[in-house]
């Protein structure tokens, strides 16, 4: 067995400093808690679509909200599709599903585990709506082909960018590609207040629509309870707001230090027989890392279960992959496509593979140091050679 003690002993996360808790401080002693009469919202939300390049940013209470108002704000509802990657978190497909739409999962690029565009283009129906790339542990899905099927096809893209802060694509920013994008900040992303969730759009009218439907169809100014559209509270109140703007003041330096590490990792992961890390495109110029993942093509999805039960107890914050999202009983409750299971993961391989053989390690050993990453591969190759 490997001894690499103390080694494994990774920065905590989520982190925080004073800096939180002066933001905390002045959200409590503004006098208003709620983003109407306050202003960490605001701020927040100016400073997160400047760091993006969007011209609107809206923060909302989860990254599943922002994908569903943002779908919303598109014109989804019953009688349209929405085109997804099969493997992803559930939340891509349920946030179509809960506006009535159907999910159609696509198969995903063996290499980026992003959605693969040819797929994509050919699930297009006169109901599609969005075309909903996810870039997958901060790395981007193939835009440069993606915003040209989106212009052919005349459907627009809706980027889940809850992996995505900071990211990059040929220089670019998510918020900078000219489609909507929506991001998490639920405890284990990149920047985090616990939850919560925030939309770039690239167009006044769709940011505008999105606040009133985020805040029960009513407008900022209104005092006479004129709600103008349907929609719900997904408000962020401001102390998750001050939390957040301290949050992103330090994206930059952490997004700095996984991407000095992720190569030293990904290579040494590499040398490990029958370990296959995440591929990356050169494309991508910014990849923030929000997970470190690898395969271990050809081993069943109990026995990837076990490896990551033992990669536990040797101390690494490792989990399963998703699974294919059509494996799950959630996808099947509200607006499934008129499929089968066997028949969605046909045309699937490379998901189904990925449910079965994936592993991923939480961002914060990314964090670590250059002698931390080896001491990662070290355990990895033990408990994968013994297998």
């Amino acid at each position: 067995m490997v001894v690499v003690s103390g080694l494994l002993e990774f920065p905590a996360w989520p982190q925080y400093d004073d800096t939180e808790k002066a933001g905390l401080i002045r959200a409590l002693e503004q006098g208003q808690w709620w983003r109407i009469g306050g202003n960490e919202v605001d701020l927040f939300e100016s400073e997160f679509a400047a760091y993006h390049g969007s011209p609107h940013a809206l923060a909302v209470t989860t990254g599943t909200h922002a994908l569903e108002l943002a779908l919303q704000v598109m014109g989804v509802g019953p009688g349209t599709e929405v085109i997804v990657p099969a493997f992803t978190f559930i939340s891509s497909s349920q946030a179509a599903q809960r506006l009535g739409a159907v999910a159609v999962p696509v198969d995903v690029d063996l290499d980026t585990y992003c959605i693969d565009v040819t797929a994509a283009e050919a699930a297009i129906t006169p109901r599609t709506r969005a075309i909903m790339p996810v870039h997958m542990a901060g790395q981007f899905a193939d835009m440069d082909a993606l915003m040209k099927l989106s212009v052919s096809a005349d459907v627009p893209l809706l980027q889940d960018a809850a992996h995505a802060h900071g990211a990059e694509w040929r220089g670019k920013r998510v918020g900078d590609l000219g489609s909507v994008a929506a991001f998490s900040f639920q405890n284990g992303k990149l920047m985090t207040a616990g939850e919560g969730g925030a939309v770039t759009f690239p167009e006044a009218e769709q940011f505008e629509l999105a606040f009133l439907r985020h805040s029960c169809g009513r407008p900022r100014t209104d005092r006479s309870y004129l709600h103008r559209t349907s929609g719900s509270n997904f408000r962020m109140n401001e102390f998750a707001a001050s939390v957040l703007r301290a949050q992103l003041s330090r994206l930059d330096s952490q997004i700095a230090v996984r991407e000095e590490r992720w190569p030293l990792l990904s290579s040494l992961l590499a040398q490990i027989p029958g370990v296959v890390p995440q591929g990356t495109d050169d494309r991508c110029t910014r990849n923030p890392h929000y997970m470190a993942m690898f395969r271990i093509p050809g081993i069943t999805e109990e026995r990837r279960n076990e490896l990551v039960d033992v990669l536990i107890e040797r101390g690494l914050p490792a989990f399963a992959a998703f699974r294919a999202v059509y494996r799950t009983a959630a996808f099947w409750e509200l607006a499934a496509p008129d499929e089968s299971v066997d028949s969605i993961a046909n045309r699937c391989p490379n998901s189904e593979a990925l449910t079965a053989d994936c592993i991923w390690l939480h961002h914060r050993t990314l964090l670590g140091t250059p002698e931390q990453m080896h001491a990662i591969a070290d355990v990895v190759a033990d408990v994968v050679g013994r297998s």
